[in-house]
Parts: structure tokens; sequence; C-alpha cells
């Protein structure tokens, strides 16, 4: 990220949930102010012990909104940077899109959006696959196997994910002028899109 906004003045990040992605960045980015947004105040309440030791006036928190509802809780804000990890894959395609439109909306100028996801393979093969190495990984690493087992049937059950092209055009007709995959391991990836 600092290759293309080496110092953002205002950072939204929906879907916050913990808080742990800003931790990280209040050191990483000194100067810059975050804005945290997610749909479950229970979230929010985690992040804002997480950070309760923040610089003040570095940290603010939105009220319970999800990323799709952006537009009518933040339209004041014009974020150079807004994340979004691990949260649209929960959205059906409708509300993804609205989401990603919102995301859009309130970027600055030339601001970038940052999107990590589950994703879809592209094959059935490649579903069946994809979730038998992510069952046998919780396995390996401790996870008793009919908790890895139900852990898989939420593919497509509990979250919704799509293909990486998908997700490319989804950002390509939402507006963002550049949408580039860079990085990309089994069932999910990341993304950037400037606006």
């Amino acid at each position: 990220m600092k290759t293309l906004k080496p110092s953002p003045a205002l950072w939204l990040d929906t879907g916050c949930g913990t808080g742990r992605l800003v931790e990280a960045a209040l050191t990483a980015f000194p100067e810059t102010r975050f804005v945290l947004a997610d749909p479950a105040e229970g979230m929010l309440a985690r992040a804002k012990e997480r950070l309760k030791h923040a610089p003040a006036g570095r940290v603010r928190y939105l009220p319970p909104v999800a990323s799709q509802a952006l537009t009518s809780t933040a339209n004041d804000l014009r974020p150079q940077v807004i994340t979004a990890v691990l949260c649209h894959h929960y959205l059906r395609r409708p509300d993804r899109r609205e989401a990603v439109r919102c995301c859009h909306q309130l970027l600055d100028a030339d601001g970038l959006f940052i999107s990590f996801e589950n994703t879809a393979p592209d094959t059935s093969t490649g579903v069946r696959a994809g979730l038998d190495r992510w069952k046998r990984f919780q396995v390996e690493h401790g996870k008793p196997q009919i908790e890895a087992e139900e852990h898989a049937r939420r593919f497509d059950r509990d979250y919704f994910p799509i293909t990486v092209a998908e997700h490319l055009e989804l950002l390509r007709a939402t507006g963002f002028k550049t949408a580039e995959l860079f990085w990309f391991a089994y069932l999910q990836a990341g993304f950037y899109a400037i606006k």
C-alpha cells in the first residue's frame, strides 16, 4: 500500500472486526487518521477495547453499519484509502455490488480501495480440491475433523465467494480506473483498485 498511498490523511476500514488491521496500521502510518466501521456492535466494542490506547484524534468509529449502507452514514468522509478485509464475501451479489459502489463513491479522487476476500475457483473440480485442501489444513493444525468439515460446508451457504475474474469485473464496472489482483493463495485473494 505504501507504494500507492504512502501517507493517506484518512483511512476507512469497513468490516473492521476487532480492529487488528488498524492496530498495526497506526504504527506504520503515523500521520493517518482512521475511521472504523462494522455492522456488528460487538465487533466495534472489541475494536474500541483493542484500540483504547490509540493517540487522541487518530481513531473514530461509525455507528454499526454495513459496507452497502456506508454512504448513508459516512457521506461526508473522503478517505484516501478504504479497506474491506474478509467482509464482503458474506454478501450476496446485489449487496456486494452496492458495497463496492459505496466504497467507490466515498473515496477521494485517486483513492485506493483494498479488498481481501475468500474466492471461488472457476470450476466445480477446483471448488472440491480447494475445500478439501482447506479441511486438511485445519485438521493438520489441530481442528477436529467434524469441525473442519462443518467449516468447509459454509462455502456458498454462509458466505458467497465469487471468482477472481468476477472480482476484477465488479471493480471495473463500479467505476475504478485501475483494478488489480495483487495476492492469491488457494481460496483467498487480495485486490486493489484506484478511483
